[in-house]
């Protein structure tokens, strides 16, 4: 997608402190973290939100989860505990019209989010 910020960082036309990359995820260091830990986990294809996915390219979660898991165990908070979160539309707080996920850790979180 032309003017999508997410995609300009897959295509290396804006710069990103990068955490993990593979063939169809990429991640990297939030620019407004809410926790010690704060890494966005994108698709390298354009879905707006899980609502664009279908039968064909619902791995694609699967795939950031899988990253994540990893990405978590790197930056040493696998075992105390950490949040993923993906938000979808407006009204739950999505600003990037681009599916990514929200690696946050390293503090105690609370419930009910948001």
């Amino acid at each position: 997608m032309d003017n999508c910020i997410f995609c300009k960082i897959v295509n290396g036309e804006i710069p990103s402190k990068k955490v993990y990359e593979d063939d169809s995820v990429a991640a990297f260091y939030d620019i407004e973290p809410q926790a010690p830990v704060h890494v966005l986990i994108i698709p390298k294809a354009h879905f707006a939100s899980t609502l664009d996915l279908g039968a064909d390219t619902a791995q694609v979660v699967g795939n950031m989860v899988l990253a994540a898991n990893k990405i978590a165990k790197e930056l040493g908070v696998d075992e105390s505990g950490f949040r993923l979160v993906m938000n979808m539309g407006r009204d739950a707080g999505q600003t990037v019209p681009h599916l990514h996920m929200h690696l946050m850790g390293g503090r105690s979180f609370s419930w009910p989010a948001g």
